[in-house]
């Protein structure tokens, strides 16, 4: 196990990151929006780094962990451990890509007026009262990404779920433009790509060609034309 990862080129670090900027410019150049939790969402991004660390800091304390078969996987399962410890000690997230916070607001106090009819707005948080929820928008105009922060009560667990469900819902229904960071991600992330693939075929021909034996000519051999002779030397009688 410790040799397939020892033998890992380090161009195949860009793999995971190069597919995750793909699929995140085809969800900006689409023309609606894409609501994901966030518990996937910090899955997805924590699978897209698991390259780098793997090549970075897990490969630094690899000697510490001593020579055992299963190092790296337990030192990876440690990454994983990391990542799902810090999905689960967040708030309640729902993460909005290809879409500005102006567009977003009108639709989700459409949502909180009819989950809550007392549904309140104060700034960039709406608190739906009824339901033991508070709803805080936190929008990257530039990036064209809204997160919507459940900041209420942790018991309000179901008042969320429908929340959420709602949400994502009626922003299948929006249509809006294309993100101009579409094909700037959509672009990085194919020249990872190819830059794994490449590391990859570049590491598997220079292995294939120290495995071949190399061909020794004779020093008897000139320069163009004449073929290569094989001194072989006399036998010898055997002693009688």
């Amino acid at each position: 196990m410790n040799s397939l990862f020892d033998a890992l080129p380090l161009g195949a670090a860009f793999l995971p990151l190069g597919i995750y900027l793909i699929a995140l410019g085809w969800v900006h150049l689409r023309r609606r929006p894409l609501a994901i939790a966030g518990v996937w969402d910090g899955i997805l991004l924590g699978a897209s780094l698991v390259g780098l660390v793997t090549v970075g800091p897990i490969a630094l304390v690899r000697p510490a962990a001593g020579g055992s078969a299963w190092s790296w996987p337990m030192l990876i399962l440690g990454f994983c451990l990391v990542v799902a410890l810090c999905v689960l000690v967040s708030r309640p997230r729902l993460v909005v890509y290809n879409i500005s916070l102006e567009q977003l607001r009108p639709l989700v106090a459409e949502v909180a007026a009819d989950l809550d009819p007392q549904a309140r707005w104060a700034g960039e948080t709406v608190a739906l009262p009824t339901r033991g929820l508070q709803v805080h928008l936190d929008g990257d105009g530039s990036l064209r990404t809204v997160s919507l922060i459940g900041v209420g009560r942790r018991s309000a667990h179901e008042g969320w779920s429908e929340f959420s469900r709602r949400v994502r819902q009626a922003s299948r229904r929006l249509r809006v433009r294309s993100s101009p960071w579409g094909g700037l991600f959509a672009g990085v992330g194919a020249v990872l790509v190819l830059l794994a693939f490449w590391s990859i075929a570049a590491t598997v021909m220079a292995r294939r060609w120290a495995a071949e034996p190399a061909v020794v000519p004779s020093p008897r051999a000139v320069h163009l034309g004449q073929v290569p002779t094989v001194f072989t030397p006399p036998s010898t009688p055997p002693p009688r």
